[in-house]
């Protein structure tokens, strides 16, 4: 019984220790695109943005664009984990149709060392920009015509955030 008592207050311990930091502000943009707004990091001079071209035809790849702003005088860095600046080895997006069914990520799920190593970060020079384009539909299972909505969910990791969800129309 004194075991159990120990392992119980310990157990209870570990987990308050647990918590996640939501206070981030968030600012928006828009282009003729599907661009989603994004939160002040980690960084706060590290903005990253969304976008999907719109709308995208059956068969045609869905390339969605990621790239992170140094609005900074210095240069600041993100760990390439979690984003597209890295294979897609981890599902760092959510992919919901108009009925809010969440797309099957088909993708391959990596394990971590933690903490990221040295080359798991990239540097972006001050007052400059770092894009990379990849297609959606080598990680999801996108096939019929509909509305769908995307979510950056890679934040936790790489320290980027991006706020608002974007969506874009996939037609025949």
């Amino acid at each position: 019984m004194k075991n159990y008592k120990i392992i119980l207050s310990a157990a209870l311990l570990a987990f308050s220790a647990c918590g996640v930091n939501k206070s981030q502000k968030a600012t928006s943009a828009t282009d003729s695109t599907a661009v989603q707004a994004v939160k002040q990091p980690v960084s706060d001079s590290l903005i990253a943005k969304i976008s999907i071209k719109n709308p995208v035809k059956v068969g045609e790849p869905v390339e969605l664009k990621f790239t992170v702003y140094n609005t900074a005088d210095t240069a600041r860095r993100f760990c390439k984990w979690h984003t597209p600046f890295e294979p897609l080895i981890s599902k760092y997006l959510e992919v919901k149709d108009e009925s809010g069914q969440e797309m099957q990520y088909k993708g391959a799920m990596a394990k971590r060392v933690m903490p990221p190593p040295a080359d798991s970060y990239i540097k972006v020079n001050a007052k400059d920009s770092l894009s990379v384009t990849t297609d959606l539909l080598k990680a999801f299972d996108i096939s019929k015509p509909a509305k769908y909505t995307v979510v950056y969910v890679g934040q936790n990791m790489s320290g980027l955030a991006v706020a608002d969800s974007i969506s874009f129309n996939y037609v025949k």
